[in-house]
């Protein structure tokens, strides 16, 4: 009896983990700060989630009742549904331009938490741990979850991937459980890896770059707080690529490894290739080339296997034309799954994306010389504004660019954290000059051509 417990609903989630938050890292000594905003407004997408929930039951009632009564009740659920997309679009909106204004606060006192160093730390590790014997037992709510959006064919073979070693573990051991509790316990694992993953990358930036270890650890803790992290506690394609991301910005002072992070997770999923000019404008002459042709490799490496594996399932090439079909993504073809534009035209949504094109072009050339605060802020903003023309549940992502807001929220002064730059003697320098004095023979002492 002792080991049966639950997570709480979603509203007394959001109710108690809003005034926790105000309590360890609410200060009540500067209360018109920018910080303690930024705190509040963190859950300022929760009632969308709430609404959507609601509107979700409202539907499931209305299937179970015929007549009058079910088609009242379907039509409150779509009332709800879009009201609930368009309050997370209002929270997103609100985050963009949070994102943006980011860019001119250089000046940004250290935050002190009400608790010290250990019991933050105690506290974060504490909520992992609930949330993790939480997720992996297989409860009928849990069991019922609805996916939210499409997940990639890469993450489904990482999935299937995980759910046979499991299987072969449970034969050896002699163990014997049904394939949907296997496949449940491996995904709810590979999710909760992916969390700890976020998690630890979070500590790490904020101990290395912010230089501050209990920023780091308050930041992993809040990451555990807020209820976006518990109510898509099981959504794996949502928190897979995150982690790759977050890692790409520990190793932004060492441009291969950042491209190679950041091309797994363009290769896995969709979204973290549309960071690709923002974070080339930020290697610019520092390690631009070394960053493209990383995230190029790995790019295509993930794809490539994928697709391999695709073609091998399905000689007919359909698995693969099936895994490429992405209506979501599409800006020009018709929705087809919940969202605020569902039953809309097509060419209302278009506006929106050449807008966001636009933006794409603006903050890979501005500000000409970024540094570590500029990386975050933009890309945070880069990731919310794929929610506003995104066709597949947009808005409903928060995970894709919460630990970036987190990050944003605790950060200080980073004028100074830079990509190095290419220093003469280097390998790339090497490289470039023996290739300039091959093109020029008849000037053996040239000097090479600076990178």
């Amino acid at each position: 009896m002792f080991l049966s417990f639950n997570l709480p609903n979603a509203a007394t989630w959001f109710y108690f983990s809003l005034f926790l938050t105000i309590a360890v890292f609410f200060q009540f000594a500067r209360p018109h700060s920018i910080r303690n905003l930024d705190l509040l407004m963190l859950f300022l997408l929760v009632p969308g989630f709430l609404i959507l929930q609601e509107a979700a039951a409202l539907f499931d009632a209305g299937r179970r009742v015929s007549g009058s009564e079910g088609a009242e009740l379907d039509a409150r659920g779509r009332r709800e549904r879009r009201l609930g997309y368009v309050w997370l679009l209002v929270g997103s909106l609100y985050w963009f331009v949070r994102a943006i204004l980011d860019l001119a606060l250089v000046r940004r006192p250290p935050l002190q938490a009400n608790l010290n160093t250990s019991g933050l730390a105690w506290l974060g590790a504490a909520l992992f741990v609930a949330l993790t014997a939480v997720a992996l037992r297989p409860t009928p709510d849990q069991a019922n979850q609805v996916q939210v959006g499409q997940r990639s064919a890469t993450i489904d073979q990482v999935q299937d991937t995980a759910t046979a070693m499991m299987q072969q573990a449970q034969s050896t051991n002699g163990r014997q459980a049904s394939p949907a509790d296997v496949r449940f316990w491996a995904e709810r694992g590979l999710a909760m890896v992916c969390h700890a993953v976020v998690i630890v990358g979070l500590l790490m930036i904020g101990w290395r770059h912010f230089g501050d270890i209990t920023t780091g650890v308050a930041a992993s803790a809040l990451y555990t707080l807020v209820p976006y992290t518990a109510y898509n506690i099981g959504q794996v394609h949502h928190v897979w690529p995150t982690a790759f991301v977050v890692w790409a910005i520990f190793c932004y002072r060492r441009p291969t490894l950042a491209g190679w992070l950041l091309g797994l997770a363009a290769g896995s999923a969709v979204f973290p290739a549309l960071l690709f000019p923002l974070w080339f404008g930020f290697f610019s002459q520092r390690g631009a080339a070394r960053f493209g042709l990383m995230f190029v490799l790995a790019s295509t490496m993930s794809v490539g296997v994928t697709a391999l594996v695709l073609w091998i399932d399905g000689p007919t090439g359909q698995s693969l034309v099936a895994a490429l079909h992405l209506p979501g993504w599409k800006p020009w073809a018709a929705p087809t799954t919940e969202s605020i534009w569902s039953g809309t035209h097509w060419a209302y949504r278009l506006p929106l994306f050449v807008l966001f094109v636009g933006f794409l072009g603006s903050v890979s050339i501005w500000p000409g010389r970024k540094n570590l605060s500029h990386l975050i802020a933009q890309s945070a903003a880069v990731l919310i504004g794929i929610q506003f023309w995104h066709a597949d549940r947009g808005g409903l992502y928060v995970l894709w660019y919460l630990p970036l807001l987190l990050l944003m929220v605790f950060r200080p002064n980073l004028t100074t954290a830079e990509p190095p730059p290419l220093v003469p003697g280097s390998v790339l320098t090497r490289l470039a000059g023996a290739a300039w004095r091959r093109m020029r023979p008849g000037l053996p002492n040239e000097k090479p051509l600076a990178v």
